[in-house]
């Protein structure tokens, strides 16, 4: 096909972008799976180089696990430098990273802090650029749920929530991939807002557990203070197909 784009996905074998990947190419794209599991490291620089050769844009969605905010930000500052450094050299047009609704916001969260360094490095890297970014995962809900747990109950912040399906994150990412750099950034949620309790509950209730959600205006998002409206967008943005119930049935 005439429009057939090379995209480079790195993180290609996680949720997020092994779905990104498979719908590259059932779209006849030519999509390269980036990951430490096949040589290609954006922390280290190994391989990306030879990943990168020939490609139109690269889609981010690496990922690491830490609560070290010191080594979290270095993870996502550095593999940025090396990304977009690597992209320019190769003539890449086009970087993607995917992000969290309100970030900067939320920086008092390691994890949050990280992306926020991570969303820095690639604005001012001079790459060609857009930043997704999305509210919370369905998939995200049980270890919620988890975390939130004590005493028998679960008790979550008193704010709002508006989680979407990785299917449409993948989608959005692609989407973004294949059209113009914004040099900027939008975002992504699902299309049911409401209380995050709800949620929490819906989820618990279709699983048959019956533990009593309750909200509570004391507690934060694992350690950044929140208000009503810190996990949903404030203003424009790209609304998710998936509900939380059709998402629960697949």
């Amino acid at each position: 096909m005439t429009n057939m784009k090379k995209v480079v996905v790195i993180g290609g074998t996680g949720l997020i972008g092994s779905k990104a990947l498979k719908l590259l190419q059932e779209a006849g794209h030519k999509a390269v799976a980036a990951s430490s599991r096949n040589g290609i490291n954006a922390y280290t620089g190994e391989g990306l180089a030879e990943a990168l050769a020939g490609a139109d844009a690269v889609i981010d969605v690496s990922n690491m696990t830490s609560f070290d905010k010191a080594v979290i930000t270095d993870f996502f500052g550095t593999s940025s430098r090396n990304l977009t450094s690597a992209e320019q050299a190769a003539g890449v047009r086009h970087h993607v990273v995917l992000s969290i609704v309100n970030a900067d916001q939320l920086a008092a969260n390691p994890y949050m802090a990280g992306k926020l360094a991570q969303e820095e490095t690639v604005a001012a890297s001079g790459q060609g650029y857009t930043i997704v970014r999305a509210t919370q995962f369905h998939e995200f809900i049980e270890t919620l749920a988890g975390a939130y747990a004590a005493d028998g109950a679960v008790k979550v912040p008193d704010i709002d929530f508006q989680p979407i399906a990785a299917d449409d994150v993948a989608a959005a990412l692609v989407e973004a991939a294949l059209g113009e750099p914004k040099n900027g950034t939008v975002n992504l949620a699902g299309s049911e807002r409401g209380p995050f309790a709800s949620f929490i509950r819906t989820y618990l209730a279709a699983k048959g557990d019956a533990r009593p959600v309750n909200a509570d205006a004391s507690v934060d998002y694992f350690g950044a203070p929140v208000v009503a409206g810190s996990l949903v967008p404030s203003g424009d943005y790209i609304k998710g197909a998936t509900t939380i119930a059709e998402w629960i049935r697949t």
